[in-house]
């Protein structure tokens, strides 16, 4: 049944869901450290005693928007070619968190065992698994994939010049980088400011890598 809230109008009731989803909207607007329950509350516009009736803390809290951002990336199936269900799994995720800038950080720094996850978890397993990898292999190469998309991203997220300013923080920083004293540094800035490099860091160049270098796990090469 819908409540009346402070100022007289009607509202839905509460959920679980609705707190969990309003929570990541101001994560994303504001930034996790922001994220407070009393804030949370006002948002809702409801008590925050009202809250612990959804979620029983701050701690289930961050669990369950973290497991809802992992529900937001795209699992691999064992009915796919590995190699290409992996890439898609690693390009979803990156998406995902670069949309929650916020969230390489939570999701990294929490055991997360809700629903979502444990089906990513599981699904990524059983693709690898199915292809061919050891649950040895294939526990290390999903480990492996995830610290290149968790790393790049924080760095994406958290680097201070945007794609259009390295040419000039080059220009900037090249008297501090004589070429008798750090030459291959000189010349690398040297071609960023001529345009002949962006110097802008590739997801897909590190992808390949571990992608490619697990193919030759697998096969023997």
């Amino acid at each position: 049944m819908a409540k009346t809230s402070a100022n007289g109008t009607s509202r839905p009731p509460l959920n679980r869901e609705k707190v969990l989803h309003t929570a990541i909207r101001l994560a994303d607007e504001q930034g996790l450290a922001a994220l407070s329950m009393r804030k949370l509350a006002q948002t809702l516009g409801v008590e925050a005693m009202s809250l612990y009736n959804h979620v029983a803390n701050k701690d289930d809290l961050l669990d369950g928007i973290a497991d809802l951002v992992v529900a937001e990336m795209a699992a691999p199936t064992i009915d796919e070619e590995w190699k290409a269900a992996m890439r898609a799994r690693a390009t979803s995720a990156h998406e995902v968190l670069l949309r929650h800038p916020w969230a390489t950080g939570l999701i990294g720094s929490r055991l997360n065992v809700g629903p979502a996850m444990l089906h990513y978890i599981d699904a990524t397993l059983g693709c690898l698994r199915t292809a061919g990898f050891s649950y040895q292999q294939a526990d290390r190469a999903w480990n492996a994939m995830d610290s290149h998309i968790y790393g790049f991203t924080l760095q994406e997220v958290n680097f201070p010049l945007q794609p259009d300013e390295y040419a000039a923080a080059a220009t900037q920083f090249l008297p501090r980088i004589p070429a008798d004293e750090f030459p291959y540094m000189n010349a690398l800035s040297q071609l960023v400011i001529d345009g002949e490099h962006t110097g802008i860091a590739d997801f897909d160049f590190g992808l390949n890598l571990i992608l490619d270098g697990l193919e030759r796990l697998l096969t023997g090469g």
